[in-house]
């Protein structure tokens, strides 16, 4: 394979600017943390953290590397509310770049504490204090699994009702039955607001933290 040309390369960076920047248009090229985040059809949670003096550049670097999360973007793509709901979501926090080390290891813990299966190796930092992620994630299994899977389910389902739907008992009174179907139903939607275990944030929590910053989403 021919070696491309120093116009090749830039031409192909500038093209993947453009992509991320359909997926979160307030990407900029200052100092920050970045944050790759995705849910499956099965609803677990990936994710990778990283920082960078231009976040937007450095972006567009993961879309043509070869690390573990380069290659998970080319597989997944980017995210689409239609077309790839299941693709990286891109989202970012500026912060000064005496900051990046403290603030990458922090997300970094949290996410991990939070469920999100990471494509982090370390736990972050260019210096002093870096670690292997396996430090800070937790251990799962196939019930964890199901359980996480059950809670998102609950989450979603009660946002549909909170906000476009309503339900009701077949008969008016309702049956035994039916007053019991409906507690159960009720039960269920209640699922979503429990805490989350180890006082872990969940995603939108994380998302929306403020350390005196915002995260920007691209859905703001």
């Amino acid at each position: 394979m021919a070696k491309k040309s120093y116009a090749q390369i830039k031409a192909i960076e500038q093209k993947n600017k453009q992509r991320l920047l359909k997926v979160n248009s307030q990407l900029n090229e200052r100092s920050g943390i970045y944050f790759l985040l995705r849910t499956d059809e099965e609803g677990f949670k990936f994710g990778y953290i990283g920082q960078a003096k231009h976040i937007l550049t450095r972006l567009a670097q993961h879309l043509v590397g070869y690390q573990h999360i380069d290659l998970s973007l080319k597989k997944h793509g980017l995210y689409h509310e239609t077309d790839n709901p299941y693709g990286w979501r891109v989202n970012f926090l500026n912060c000064p770049e005496s900051e990046l080390d403290v603030k990458e290891q922090l997300y970094i813990k949290q996410y991990a504490l939070a469920g999100y299966q990471l494509r982090n190796k370390t736990s972050g930092s260019q210096g002093e204090g870096k670690k292997q992620i396996d430090e800070y994630r937790p251990a799962k299994g196939y019930r964890d699994g199901l359980a996480q899977g059950h809670k998102n389910a609950s989450k979603e389902i009660a946002y549909l009702f909170e906000k476009h739907l309503d339900y009701k008992p077949k008969n008016v009174p309702p049956t035994k039955n039916q007053k019991k179907a409906v507690e159960k139903f009720e039960a269920f939607l209640d699922e979503s607001k429990a805490p989350t275990d180890n006082g872990a944030l969940d995603k939108e929590s994380i998302e929306r933290e403020k350390y005196g910053k915002t995260i920007y989403t691209g859905n703001d």
